[in-house]
């Protein structure tokens, strides 16, 4: 991969970009490649299927997508409609 030295950035500027930094969880140099991708590359385009993966926000653990095991499966449903 390449890499990218910026120099010369206003104080101001470092300052924005370490806060964002800080309000998506991320390192400043992380950060600096998102907003580069976000302007550069058109929504959607040209990332790899990990790179997608890699920008959805992290909203908490995987709990809310836990089946209720109270209720039959679709496939107990279909054979109960199957024998009728």
């Amino acid at each position: 991969m390449a890499q990218l030295l910026v120099r010369n950035l206003e104080e101001e500027l470092v300052r924005h970009l370490k806060k964002r930094a800080g309000e998506h969880g991320v390192s400043v140099e992380e950060e600096h490649r998102r907003i580069l991708r976000e302007v550069l590359i058109p929504e959607g385009g040209n990332l790899t299927f990990w790179e997608h993966l890699s920008n959805f926000p992290d909203v908490g653990d995987d709990s809310i997508f836990e089946r209720d095991r109270s209720l039959p499966d679709r496939a107990s449903n279909q054979r109960l409609f199957e024998d009728e």
